[in-house]
């Protein structure tokens, strides 16, 4: 507008510095809930709210201080030269330039600099294709292009704020909002707790029946080792290792611990390279492969799961059966098992219990009187067993700082013979006449054979088992446990005992609490500070609105594309819009506000409401249009730079400057995992800017009439002074 560069930054920071501080205290007014998020799966995200709060709070100085320095001294309207000579020159260095960095290139090749050559390289194309190509380009939109768009936006919000059309705009978004909850409660998308993503790894998890010996399982598990190794032969390509382990540390990660030692448990880990690497091939379907042909192992419980994409949540399906009676609670959960067995409910992979009664046990019982008779004691006979199978600490070895153990029990074959081990001499000194005894362990006890339970569980003092399951891939663990609550309804409890859905479905149930509470509160806050801001609230209003309709584009999105809804990123999405949304509304709201009180201190008027509705309008149209490039340039950049993360771009820019071999590939784990909360942001962002450059001026204008009306109105229905002065009556006389 004629300013110097100086002047200019003085003048648009100081225009726009209250507006910024507002648009970024609202931004962080947004993320700040998300900081306290409770639980694993706050501690497994509380990185980028922290991270966010950090950086908008550093751009605020940036953008108040640091860029209004440069702007002034750096930044100049680039324009057309007229002159013809001062044209040539120009375009001469930059050719010479370009012709420069592409010699020094030759001689970096030469040089065996790679980089170098590289860099020089794209530094000559971009000049001349920045100087050819996109100057001219950008000089065609500044004075055709943008012109034309801003008279086009011009008639179009004359249009909209005559007559009825306000009212019929706005009550048709309202409308339209209406129409978009009926929509997705008529065609609803699925939803999902977290981003399913193809696995980095596969578990085989693999339970042979209680009791088996370790050799036992490791048998089963050669077996199921070779048959996965004929069915991963096609896609060794993808697969970087296979991993077996027998024994220990073998249970489902995502499954309750389990006490004791697992001799009966084992589990395969099949190992995928990353997903850059894979090209066509998916670990999924390799998954799947493995699935079918695991199955078919009489008394062998196979499962087949993917290494979780968060923290553990517990698994998928589990449902948690408490009662007093452990024995009742015991046939009870297996009844309901196989009630629900039967259902052959589709996507579950096996449902199972928690707690067996096949474990087996070996009762020692001690003859009291023949123990006495040998002046034996009870934990004598319980010591002398003990050492024999699990050994007895008898010294250490030192070696250096290291101290080791030194452990005596019985040989393999003996301790894991019953007869041999009753058939074992208990030495010790007779307290009657000091002597040193041996006694067999036959002589004071006998054995008998048993079975127990696996393992006793309690929650809040009452007894707990738990049936659970995976889901399979293609289903949603959602639908399948409302359809086994729609069953569980049906089923006659008994009294004293209940169930509940817990697991994966309880965090869920959590998180979206959270997230609910969070988004009140940030939409609380962003009021607050917008009520500072204006020192009003008809503005606020007006842009909490803005927000409240930015959903539409949000579920519209959903609806037209068909993605599934996610728990976590999605609503964390549409809190992060919130804080995005009302920047550009803010901006624009506080310039038209700017706009009227010029024009009122202009014509004298000590309020607003002296103002002619054609002021008000034209300080409405005037200010949409000059702040019609700063909202679209925020949302396309938003946009823009979201885009990426939505669709997986991955380029790598050290590789491509070394060897150019940018490593490029679309997709992969992160657009799976980050996608959903980029495609929310880029939905909403889309929908809300057509509301900030069409609806904020329609309800600011809406607002204006509304408060003039009102205003008037009051003024007629104030009653006139009864009493006369005496002035008044020799006026009138």
């Amino acid at each position: 507008e004629g300013y110097s560069g100086v002047q200019a930054a003085k003048f648009g920071a100081s225009e726009v510095a209250w507006p910024i501080i507002a648009s970024t205290g609202t931004t962080l007014a947004a993320f700040l809930p998300l900081a306290f998020w409770p639980g694993i799966m706050g501690t497994f995200l509380q990185y980028m709210p922290l991270t966010l709060i950090i950086v908008l709070s550093s751009s605020l100085f940036v953008a108040l201080v640091i860029n209004p320095v440069f702007t002034s001294r750096f930044m100049k309207v680039d324009e057309k030269i007229d002159n013809k000579a001062l044209v040539a020159r120009k375009r001469r260095n930059i050719i010479l330039g370009a012709v420069a960095c592409l010699l020094l290139a030759v001689l970096a090749h030469f040089g065996g600099i790679n980089t170098a050559r590289n860099i020089l390289v794209l530094a000559a194309i971009l000049s001349l294709t920045n100087y050819f190509i996109l100057r001219p380009l950008s000089f065609i939109f500044q004075e055709r292009g943008l012109p034309k768009l801003e008279r086009a936006y011009n008639r179009f919000v004359s249009f909209v704020l005559r007559g009825w059309t306000p009212t019929f705009t706005l009550l048709g978004t309202f409308l339209l909002l209406i129409l978009t909850f009926m929509l997705i409660g008529m065609f609803p998308p699925k939803v999902v707790f977290f981003p399913e993503t193809d696995p980095l790894y596969v578990n085989v998890f693999v339970e042979t029946p209680l009791g088996r010996d370790i050799e036992g399982t490791n048998e089963v598990m050669l077996k199921l080792e070779e048959q996965i190794s004929k069915v991963i032969e096609d896609d060794k390509g993808i697969i970087e290792s296979v991993l077996a382990q027998v024994g220990e540390n073998t249970s489902d990660p995502n499954a309750p611990p389990e006490p004791g030692v697992t001799p009966h448990k084992g589990r395969i880990t099949i190992a995928f390279v990353p997903s850059s690497d894979r090209g066509e091939k998916s670990s999924k379907r390799t998954m799947e492969n493995i699935r079918a042909a695991v199955k078919g192992y009489p008394g062998v419980k196979v499962t087949v799961d993917q290494n979780a994409s968060g923290p553990p949540t517990g698994k998928a399906i589990n449902m948690e059966v408490t009662g007093e009676n452990i024995d009742s609670l015991l046939v009870l959960s297996d009844n309901i098992k196989k009630y629900l067995d039967a259902k052959s409910i589709p996507g579950v992979e096996g449902l199972s219990t928690d707690v067996g009664l096949t474990k087996p046990e070996l009762l020692v019982n001690i003859d009291r009187t023949a123990a006495r008779r040998y002046e034996l004691s009870t934990a004598q006979i319980a010591s002398s067993l003990r050492t024999s199978i699990f050994g007895k600490e008898v010294s250490k070895f030192k070696d250096g700082d290291d101290d080791y153990p030194i452990v005596i029990r019985l040989d393999q074959d003996y301790r894991s013979n019953v007869s041999d081990l009753l058939n074992q001499k208990i030495t010790f000194r007779n307290p009657a006449n000091g002597r040193i005894a041996q006694v067999p362990v036959s002589a004071v006890a006998d054995v008998k054979y048993s079975s127990t339970y696996s393992s006793i569980k309690r929650k809040d003092g009452d007894r707990l088992v738990s049936i659970s399951s995976n889901v399979l891939d293609g289903y949603n663990a959602n639908e399948i446990v409302a359809e086994l609550k729609d069953m569980m309804a049906e089923y006659p409890f008994p009294e004293g005992y209940g169930y509940e859905f817990t697991g994966e479905q309880q965090q869920q149930a959590e998180d979206m609490a959270f997230l609910n509470t969070a988004f009140l509160m940030a939409l609380f806050l962003i009021f607050i500070i917008l009520v500072a801001q204006f020192n009003s609230i008809i503005s606020p209003f007006i842009i909490i609105f803005s927000v409240l309709f930015s959903t539409i584009g949000v579920l519209l999105g959903y609806l037209i594309t068909g993605d599934d809804i996610n728990v976590i990123f999605t609503f964390v999405g549409v809190i992060s819009l919130a804080g995005v949304v009302v920047n550009n509304a803010i901006v624009l709201v506080d310039y038209i506000n700017l706009l009227v009180k010029r024009k009122r201190i202009e014509l004298g008027y000590s309020s607003m409401n002296e103002l002619s509705p054609e002021d008000v309008k034209g300080a409405i149209i005037q200010g949409g249009a000059t702040r019609l490039r700063p909202v679209l340039l925020t949302a396309i950049t938003t946009i823009l730079g979201l885009y990426p993360l939505a669709i997986g771009f991955n380029f790598n820019f050290f590789t491509f400057l070394s060897d150019l071999d940018p490593q490029f590939f679309i997709g992969g784990d992160n657009a799976d995992f980050w996608g959903p909360m980029a495609w929310t942001i880029i939905y909403g962002l889309t929908f809300a800017t057509f509301l900030t450059l069409v609806v904020v001026p329609v309800m600011y204008w809406l607002a204006y009439r509304a408060k003039s009306k009102f205003g008037n109105l009051r003024k007629r229905l104030t009653p006139k002074p009864i009493i006369e002065t005496a002035t008044d009556i020799l006026d009138n006389e």
